[in-house]
């Protein structure tokens, strides 16, 4: 048997540790491996969107590639041409095509034929209101869950969440003993969220109101058309 690094690993100093693990264990929330934090994170984001479940990721980019892989999506996708300019970098890393349109949005916006929506701009109680879709949030310092950097993607799909939890690990099934024969189930990426940004989402949550006003429109973005690099 392979013993996984205990945690905490090294001699670190207390003070220099992040405090959020042990603040949301103050408050109530039982955990004791950390990744056990992801898990309550995740279950307090889809009971405030009302999606059946969440998974979290690094960032919202990376959300949006890890739905157009589940989907294996090769066709073309329209999105509005005032976006963040990661959103056409990850359609085009993720095989697909990217087509701009003049198209106003405010908080959220779907990414056309996909059945992606990009919320990176809202967040809010009962966000989640197309229940058939694959709607990704952003967790950066300027949106409404101000974790620093991170993302999420409700959904209602039991086999979207089992894809996304493996992919967005490494594929790798965190229920097994890490040197079993089925640990690494699938190829993935490393784009998981950390217990400690779990943590502070946690701590930020619990001091959230229910009907916040979205913090992004398509007039925060320039036009990315008019770039050299997104004219063809």
């Amino acid at each position: 048997m392979i013993n996984y690094n205990p945690w905490p690993l090294g001699a670190l100093p207390e003070e220099w540790q992040r405090k959020e693990p042990f603040l949301i264990r103050d408050k109530g929330y039982a955990w004791q491996d950390p990744r056990e934090i992801i898990g309550i994170f995740e279950k307090k984001l889809a009971a405030y969107a009302g999606s059946n479940y969440a998974v979290t990721t690094d960032c919202c980019s990376h959300a949006i590639f890890l739905c157009l892989k589940y989907l294996n999506y090769k066709g073309k996708v329209q999105i509005p041409k005032q976006t963040y300019a990661s959103v056409p970098m990850q359609i085009i890393h993720a095989g697909a095509e990217v087509e701009f349109i003049d198209k106003k949005w405010i908080g959220i916006y779907e990414l056309d034929g996909t059945n992606i929506i990009d919320g990176a701009g809202r967040f809010r109680r009962g966000m989640y209101e197309n229940k058939d879709s694959l709607q990704t949030l952003s967790f950066q310092i300027k949106k409404r869950l101000p974790i620093g950097k991170g993302g999420a993607i409700l959904t209602n799909s039991r086999e979207a969440y089992e894809w996304l939890k493996l992919a967005s690990y490494d594929g790798r099934n965190l229920n097994s003993p890490y040197d079993s024969v089925d640990h690494v189930r699938s190829i993935g990426w490393h784009y998981y969220m950390t217990p400690e940004d779990a943590a502070r989402g946690i701590l930020i949550m619990d001091q959230l109101g229910e009907d916040l006003p979205d913090v992004m429109s398509y007039s925060n973005y320039p036009d990315l058309t008019g770039m050299s690099l997104f004219k063809n």
